[in-house]
């Protein structure tokens, strides 16, 4: 960690953005990218870290479960993912290394909206930068749609996503504020992850 105790020694970017607007496609792109450039990087999902927890205790058997279990118990799940994402960057990379880590700020679930990045994650995270994906409504409608791998019929469509897509702007500015991290916005338009990815990683070279 580093002597201040602000940050670690690795470089933190959480990368945020609602769900369908091609998050993973983007990171994919930075993967690549961020390789041919000699940029060491470790990308983490969280919802990943967060169901491998949850499916050893055998609460859920699908990633789109986890939104509506009770929220102290996703309370608890985020915290567990939080510390083993932190846990294994710091196995894996040196004070020059960049941290990825592929998550949601804001979750809509059958409570209500719950915060993907409240103050008991960032404390683990410490994040350099917040860096928020974005695309049209339209788009992440159009996406949605086609991905017949999850289940997101409870998005309410094009206006649920333009809500959503405001709110999570929102709740990415306050959680940036705990840590003073910078705040990034990057649009991903149709068939232009790589843009999307370079923008993203030339943010990144200059933290």
């Amino acid at each position: 960690m580093a002597a201040d105790g602000l940050r670690h020694e690795f470089k933190v970017v959480v990368v945020t953005g609602v769900p369908g607007v091609g998050k993973t496609t983007v990171l994919s792109e930075l993967a690549k990218i961020a390789e041919s450039r000699g940029v060491k990087i470790k990308v983490s999902n969280f919802g990943t870290y967060m169901l491998e927890t949850a499916l050893k205790e055998g609460i859920v058997d699908d990633r789109d479960k986890i939104r509506t279990l009770p929220l102290r118990k996703q309370l608890e799940l985020q915290r567990l993912a939080a510390q083993a994402i932190v846990r294994d960057a710091a196995r894996e990379l040196g004070s020059d290394g960049v941290l990825i880590v592929d998550t949601h700020a804001l979750v809509k679930t059958s409570a209500g909206y719950w915060p993907g990045l409240p103050r008991h994650v960032l404390d683990e995270l410490k994040p350099d930068m917040i860096a928020v994906i974005e695309a049209s409504p339209e788009e992440i409608a159009a996406r949605q749609a086609r991905d017949r791998s999850r289940y997101r019929a409870d998005m309410g469509g094009v206006e649920g996503v333009r809500r959503l897509l405001e709110e999570a702007r929102t709740a990415s500015i306050a959680s940036a504020v705990h840590y003073a991290s910078t705040v990034a916005f990057i649009e991903n338009r149709e068939g232009k992850a790589s843009e999307a990815a370079m923008q993203l990683l030339q943010l990144i070279e200059k933290l």
